[in-house]
């Protein structure tokens, strides 16, 4: 089942790779590569933070669990990807420009800190890490992922905002919303 999973998040890469060889990103290819990596980021959050509610269906849903750890390391890959796109075919790694655009569009400063709330969720993924820094802190640590979602949202909002086209971000707000509402709900009972 993982390895299937695992070819299967890793499909929307091959595709945007396919299209870029074959130049059928469209009319502007660096666009959409930096915008389907973030949306890929995105919808993998997304899965990543149903995987808990899901497994609790019963016994075969509780199998999904084994699946959380790659689901938000692809995540993080995607966002990686979504950075490295922009930096790289965007920007250039103009590192004045790079400078300018996180002072002067917010969005880019919170797509930045959503980025960097992740980097220790993924460095601690491993069951060392978990050992190191006793179960306790662990999950502590990887509460974090809930504010990553609303940070997510945040840059996903405000850079729609800029092209007057939020309706999609309504679709995954609710999505972070009810799943958000599920952990809330879950820990007070």
């Amino acid at each position: 089942m993982k390895g299937a999973v695992f070819v299967a998040a890793l499909a929307p890469l091959g595709w945007l790779v396919a299209g870029a060889l074959l130049d059928r990103l469209g009319a502007n290819p660096v666009e959409a590569l930096v915008r389907s990596t973030g949306d890929w980021a995105l919808r993998f959050l997304c899965i990543t933070l149903a995987v808990r509610p899901l497994s609790s269906w019963g016994p075969r849903a509780a199998r999904l669990m084994r699946l959380r750890r790659m689901l938000g390391l692809f995540t993080f890959f995607y966002a990686t990807c979504h950075a490295l796109a922009y930096a790289t075919w965007d920007m250039g790694w103009d590192m004045t420009a790079l400078a300018q655009d996180l002072i002067q569009r917010p969005f880019i400063l919170v797509g930045t800190l959503t980025l960097l709330t992740l980097i220790p969720l993924a460095a601690t993924s491993w069951n060392g890490a978990i050992r190191r820094l006793g179960a306790r802190r662990w999950q502590i640590l990887h509460r974090v992922v809930y504010g990553t979602a609303v940070l997510a949202i945040v840059h996903f909002y405000w850079m729609r905002l800029g092209k007057q086209n939020t309706a999609e971000v309504g679709v995954y707000a609710l999505i972070l919303a009810v799943l958000l509402g599920w952990r809330l709900w879950r820990i007070r009972v």
